[in-house]
C-alpha cells in the first residue's frame, strides 16, 4: 500500500555556510534547534548550490536545472514563466504550494508555480542589477530591513500553518520559508549579538595572502573594493560575530516554526528540509560573501528530516540543490515522477535518504559579478576541478587539503585527472557560446531597465493581497461561524 503523501516544510536560508553551524561541527556557533533536525534527520556533509549567488541558485534549486540551461546567469536575469518548478510538479500532485519569504525572482511572474505567497520579496524584481561583462568594475543594531523582513516571514508561515490546520485537510502542503538571514551586511540586535563571547570568536582559518590569489578571487575583492578600504582585525572580528549571532537568530525561527508544526498536528506527517542558497566565506582568503567555488561559498547545508521515512544518518556523496525538485516529485509519488517537462540536471536523494547509496556529483556555473568569462566546477569523488577561459585551472583533494591550499592543476601526479576533467568541460560546455549568451542577455536587460526607468514606472514587485472584509469579525458574516473556523482545535475536537 502506498504511503500517504507528506507534508514538506522547506526551511531556507540565505548564505549560510555549514562550517559555520554546529551540526557540521563547528564549536563556536550556537544552533540547538538546527542540532536538534540534525539529530532525527538525513545530513548531507558534502551539498553544494550550483551558482554561488542567490538568483541563480534559487532558480536552480526551484527548476532542478543548471544555470545555463535557463538562462539564470546573474541577480538580475529573468525566471521564464515557461520553466517548471517543483512548486508546479508538487501542485500537479495535489499539493498546496506556499511561500513566504525571499526568492529573488525577477520579471512579471511572481509565482512560478506557488498557488500562494504570503509576502513581498526583500529584493527588486526588475532588471536593475545587471552586471555588465564589457565593462568589469558589522556590528550591532537596533532593527534592520532584513530583521523587518525575517519576522513578517516567519510570523506569516506560523500562520498559514494554523490556517492550513484549521481547514480542511484534504490536500497536502509543501510551505517554503525562505529567510535572508544570515546574509551580510552583518548587523544583527544586541540580543543575539551577546549570546557570543568576543573572546571565544574565531578568526579565518586561512589567511589573506596576496600572492596566492587566483585572478577571479582577485577580482572579486576589486568588486567589493576590499583593497582600497582593507579591514582591520576587529572589523573581522565583528562581522564574524554578528554572523554567528544572525545564524542563532535563524536557529530560533526554526525552532519557532517546528514548535508550529507541532501545535497544529502536522509534525507527523511533514518532511522537513533546511538548506541554504549558497554559503559565505566569511573572510577566509581574504574573499567575503560568495561568488566563489571554494568550499565556503559554494557548500550548503542540506538536513532532511522525517523519522517517519527515514532513518538518521549522514551523507558523504556530494550532491546539490539541483536534486530536491526530483526528489520531491518522487516522495510525493504522484504516478507521473520523472513526466519532466524539461530536461532535469538533478538526480534524486532517495537512494541517500534510505541508506541505498546514491551519486556522488555536483555540476557548477558561474556567470555573475567578478567574472568575465563562465566560471565552471566540477565536484566528483574527493577532487574538486574549476576552469574559466583565460584563468589558470584549479584542482583540489577535498580529501587530503580541505582548506583547497594545494592547487594540482599542473601537478604531475594528478596531471592524468586533470586532463580528464579539461576534457570534461571540453564536451559538457561550450564556454564561448555561453559567454556570447551572457553577454546577449546583459545588453537586451540593460536596455529594458533603462527604457522602464523613464515616465511612469509599473513594478513587478509583489504585492500581497489581504482580503480585510474576511478577516476577523465583520457584520456580513455570521459570529459563531467565524469562531469556530478561527478555533484549533475546532469546538468538539477531541
Amino acid at each position: 500500500m502506498a504511503q500517504k503523501q507528506p507534508n514538506f516544510l522547506i526551511l531556507m536560508a540565505d548564505q549560510l555556510t555549514p562550517g559555520a553551524l554546529p551540526a557540521y561541527g563547528h564549536q563556536v556557533t550556537k544552533a540547538p534547534n538546527i542540532d536538534a533536525l540534525a539529530e532525527t534527520g538525513v545530513v548531507f556533509d558534502s551539498a553544494y548550490c550550483n551558482s554561488p549567488l542567490c538568483a541563480p541558485s534559487r532558480y536552480s534549486f526551484m527548476a532542478g536545472q543548471l544555470p545555463s540551461r535557463i538562462g539564470a546567469f546573474d541577480n538580475a536575469a529573468e525566471f521564464a514563466a515557461s520553466i517548471p518548478t517543483f512548486a508546479h510538479y508538487l501542485r500537479r500532485a495535489g499539493y498546496r504550494t506556499v511561500l513566504s519569504g525571499k526568492m529573488h525572482f525577477c520579471g512579471a511572474d511572481q509565482l512560478h508555480g506557488f498557488e500562494e505567497r504570503l509576502t513581498s520579496d526583500i529584493y527588486p524584481a526588475d532588471f536593475g542589477w545587471t552586471p555588465d561583462w564589457q565593462r568589469p568594475s558589522a556590528g550591532v543594531c537596533v532593527r534592520s530591513n532584513q530583521l523587518d523582513f525575517d519576522d513578517e516571514v516567519v510570523f506569516t508561515a506560523r500562520r498559514k500553518i494554523f490556517d492550513l490546520a484549521r481547514s480542511e485537510r484534504d490536500r497536502p502542503f509543501c510551505l517554503v520559508v525562505s529567510l535572508t538571514h544570515p546574509h551580510d551586511p552583518y548587523a544583527i540586535t544586541e540580543e543575539y549579538w551577546n549570546r557570543y563571547e568576543d573572546a571565544a570568536i574565531d578568526m579565518p582559518r586561512v589567511a589573506f595572502s596576496p600572492d596566492r590569489l587566483d585572478p577571479h578571487s582577485r577580482r572579486l575583492r576589486h568588486v567589493y573594493d576590499i583593497d582600497r578600504t582593507p579591514l582591520s582585525e576587529r572589523q573581522i572580528r565583528n562581522a564574524r560575530r554578528a554572523y554567528y549571532g544572525a545564524i542563532s537568530y535563524v536557529d530560533d525561527q526554526i525552532g519557532s516554526l517546528r514548535a508550529t508544526l507541532g501545535e497544529a498536528g502536522f509534525a507527523d506527517d511533514t518532511i522537513v528540509i533546511l538548506l541554504a542558497d549558497h554559503g559565505e566565506m566569511l573572510g577566509e582568503r581574504g574573499l567575503w560573501y560568495k561568488m566563489s567555488f571554494f568550499e565556503h561559498a559554494s557548500r550548503v547545508p542540506l538536513i532532511v528530516s522525517g523519522p517517519r521515512r527515514f532513518a538518521p544518518r549522514r551523507v558523504a556523496q556530494s550532491v546539490s540543490l539541483v536534486d530536491i525538485l526530483p526528489t520531491l516529485v518522487e516522495i510525493a509519488g504522484d504516478g507521473e515522477a520523472g513526466d519532466y517537462a524539461m530536461p532535469i540536471d538533478g538526480r534524486s536523494l532517495l537512494p541517500h535518504l534510505s541508506g541505498a547509496g546514491g551519486h556522488d556529483e555536483v555540476i557548477g556555473e558561474y556567470l555573475a559579478e567578478g567574472a568575465v568569462a563562465p566560471l565552471v566546477m566540477i565536484r566528483r569523488g574527493r577532487r574538486k576541478f574549476i576552469h574559466a577561459p583565460g584563468d589558470p585551472d584549479q584542482l583540489y583533494d577535498l580529501a587530503a587539503d580541505r582548506d583547497e591550499l594545494v592547487n594540482l592543476a599542473e601537478d604531475a601526479r594528478a596531471a592524468e585527472d586533470a586532463g580528464r576533467f579539461r576534457t570534461e568541460c571540453a564536451s559538457r560546455w561550450n564556454l564561448s557560446a555561453l559567454r556570447e549568451a551572457v553577454i546577449a542577455s546583459q545588453r537586451r536587460r540593460h536596455l529594458v531597465a533603462a527604457s522602464l526607468s523613464v515616465g511612469a514606472y509599473h513594478s513587478w514587485d509583489f504585492q500581497p493581497f489581504r482580503d480585510a472584509s474576511r478577516q476577523y469579525v465583520r457584520n456580513h458574516l455570521d459570529l459563531d461561524d467565524i469562531e469556530a473556523a478561527a478555533r484549533l482545535p475546532r469546538r468538539g475536537a477531541q
